[in-house]
């Protein structure tokens, strides 16, 4: 009995290692604004992934992933899963991450008609507009 419940103490206390907070990844001071075309979108918890390709002035593609709220924050606040399909073309605001990839805390997203939505990150500054 005492086995059982450690062993399901310990399977609870698992997905909480998994998760960490906004000051931990990503840097306030590092704002981004991310022009770019989605190439993939993972709707998984505790946070979905939206993966954008970036055209620099250059003309180089650099790849970017984003942080959202859990996927079930993000259909409250208006995505479906055709949203953010493969081809579509967004701008996305947040912070970058602390050790400088390519990784953001997404604040919001504007689409090409200009329709904005709150992507419910962690990060502290931003609220839903």
């Amino acid at each position: 009995m005492r086995v059982t419940a450690l062993m399901c103490a310990f399977l609870l206390a698992v997905p909480t290692w998994a998760h960490h907070s906004f000051a931990a990844e990503f840097d306030i001071k590092k704002p981004v604004k991310l022009e770019g075309t989605v190439t993939k979108m993972e709707w998984i918890n505790p946070h979905a992934w939206i993966h954008i390709d970036v055209k620099g002035p250059d003309g180089k593609i650099t790849s970017w992933m984003v942080e959202g709220g859990t996927p079930n924050i993000l259909l409250r606040r208006g995505f479906t899963k055709q949203s953010l399909e493969k081809g579509t073309v967004v701008i996305v605001e947040g912070y970058q991450a602390k050790n400088g990839e390519n990784r953001a805390n997404g604040s919001n997203i504007t689409f090409a008609d200009g329709k904005r939505l709150f992507l419910g990150g962690s990060n502290p500054n931003e609220q839903p507009q």
